[in-house]
């Protein structure tokens, strides 16, 4: 009889890391840009979660997705899925403007970002996630 296998197995890393290993691959702009947002993210909402998805988007969450981060060639593009629900009086968002429900913001190399208005746009996503959903009115019996 053969003995089962008793070597630990491998931990999959947390999101956290998986975000810091992505992060630190990028080794340029984007990598750096990337970082800056994270932590302006983490100040804004630091009961915040951060998430994997879709192939090794980072993903910062409260009650549902707050933004994602994606490093492209020329951009870091920030997605935020109920854009289009925030105020942004600071005209952060600049790309994904024709939609109905999404809004962007995309970071071009040496571009700066509006730390407080940025950090405040974070947390009116994170509270829109967390504000309870409007009552629908009860329909009336014919």
């Amino acid at each position: 009889m053969q003995k089962a296998d008793t070597a630990p197995l491998e931990q999959t890393p947390s999101p956290s890391q998986q975000i810091d290993a992505h992060i630190q691959h990028l080794n340029d702009w984007r990598g750096e840009t990337l970082a800056r947002v994270r932590a302006l993210i983490r100040q804004a909402v630091p009961d915040g979660v951060e998430a994997v998805k879709w192939r090794g988007v980072p993903v910062w969450e409260k009650a549902g997705i707050i933004c994602t981060g994606e490093a492209y060639k020329a951009v870091v593009k920030l997605t935020f899925p109920k854009g289009a629900s925030l105020d942004d009086p600071s005209r952060l968002f600049n790309a994904s403007l024709e939609g109905n429900a999404r809004r962007a913001i995309d970071l071009r190399e040496g571009e700066a970002l509006d730390a407080e208005a940025f950090k405040t746009l974070i947390q009116a996503a994170a509270a829109l996630n967390t504000s309870k959903p409007a009552k629908r009115p009860s329909r009336a019996a014919p």
